[in-house]
């Protein structure tokens, strides 16, 4: 890591104690390389963008990672919380303040390698049974989509359901151009059958984070783009 992008994240780190409860509580999920913990800190390549947007719009942070409905449910009801990675849909809109693009994500059917399945439009994948994580908007569309979604309440359990057979297809968010799964055990077991979709994903902010706050954030996200920052940041 680069001596420049250290002190972003040591002068992110250090935010929290200073700013006391005036902050704001940044919430996310377990969800490895983008956000995981390493000891008591959160860290990851989505929370290495949030936190350097943070750091340069100088306001004050405590984080945490939840299973993901929890997190979502905290960031749509309480007033000082924000959520992340969080893809921006239609239908959620209005329901929050956004900051971003941190990311742009493919989601993604992955099948066991050995059943050979052949899928060319969502529409075959219509009566097999589809791991998702409850409350994600993966969940959601494919919900409205008509397909029969198996939820759970974290990511890391669907794989393991793949693997033995309780579920037919795991419906996969990543970062475009990402190489996941190297060195899980499914590596190689597990393979891509269909890109369902393609979408942003945001800091997400409750609609009673002041515009200021928000917009000062955005404007350290947009700073990111043109520095290059956000790109360099997602190959860490």
């Amino acid at each position: 890591m680069k001596q420049a992008s250290m002190a972003w994240l040591l002068a992110a780190l250090l935010l929290p104690a200073a700013a006391g409860a005036a902050g704001l509580r940044i919430v996310g999920e377990h969800l490895p390389p983008s956000s995981m913990m390493e000891g008591n800190v959160v860290v990851g390549r989505e929370t290495l963008k949030v936190r350097d947007i943070m750091a340069r719009a100088g306001i004050g942070y405590t984080m945490e990672l939840l299973p993901w409905k929890r997190a979502y449910a905290q960031a749509l009801r309480e007033p000082d919380t924000c959520i992340f990675s969080t893809t921006r849909t239609q239908e959620r809109e209005a329901q929050f303040r956004w900051i971003g693009p941190l990311n742009e994500a493919e989601w993604i059917l992955y099948g066991l390698a050995e059943r050979h399945l052949a899928l060319r439009t969502l529409a075959d994948a219509r009566g097999l049974v589809i791991g998702t994580v409850l409350g994600d908007a993966r969940d959601d569309y494919l919900r409205q989509h008509g397909m029969n979604v198996a939820p759970v309440t974290q990511e890391w359990i669907n794989p393991q359901k793949l693997l033995l057979g309780r579920i037919d297809l795991w419906a996969v968010g990543l970062a475009v151009g990402s190489k996941p799964f190297v060195g899980k055990e499914w590596e190689g077991k597990v393979v891509p059958l269909l890109t369902f979709n393609r979408v942003q994903t945001y800091l997400a902010c409750n609609l009673k984070v002041p515009e200021a706050q928000v917009a000062v954030m955005q404007r350290a996200a947009a700073a990111m783009r043109r520095d290059g920052s956000m790109a360099r940041e997602q190959l860490r």
